[in-house]
């Protein structure tokens, strides 16, 4: 009997760092996904970096009791299936957003995102943002900006001062 307890808070404490040292965490009710489907999602998830377990629900909220991410037991019903990000905040997000519109069976609960928790739709507004290097792009775009529109006004100044110059000698 006591093997099983030791087993189970080692359960517990592997579950508590998972939760104090991932990005992003989003929970999932899987039911309903055939083998294959399960497979391709646990790959795609792993390629993007991601860790993808099926933990029981009792063991996790004891995890979650112990972080102080209590509001995340709502969630705990049912088949879950929790995906782990240590890198990037917004790739599990994406990931499974994606493929829970290819694949109805699949549905996203909530999740934590760096030790915030949020809601279905807020998982939803980050699987749709641009990625890291899309918003780069925009920043350094409108950094950007402003030193073009200095450069065309010297530039316009320049032209304009030298048709002066040239009416004058004329």
């Amino acid at each position: 009997m006591s093997k099983a307890i030791e087993k189970k808070k080692q359960v517990v404490a592997e579950i508590v760092e998972k939760l104090k040292t991932s990005k992003s965490t989003i929970l999932t009710d899987y039911r309903g996904l055939t083998v294959a489907e399960m497979t391709e999602l646990r790959k795609q998830l792993r390629e993007a970096g991601v860790e993808f377990k099926v933990l029981k629900n009792t063991l996790t909220r004891r995890a979650t009791e112990e972080v102080g991410l209590t509001e995340l037991n709502e969630s705990l019903t049912g088949p879950t299936a929790i995906a782990f990000s240590y890198e990037d905040v917004v790739a599990p997000a994406k990931i499974l957003h994606k493929f829970a519109k290819d694949h109805e069976a699949l549905e996203i609960k909530g999740g934590v995102v760096e030790g915030r928790i949020v809601s279905l739709d807020e998982v939803k507004a980050l699987a749709e943002l641009p990625s890291r290097e899309g918003l780069l792009s925009m920043l350094l775009s409108v950094l950007q900006a402003p030193m073009r529109n200095f450069a065309l006004a010297v530039k316009a100044v320049a032209d304009k001062n030298g048709e002066a110059g040239e009416a004058a000698e004329a």
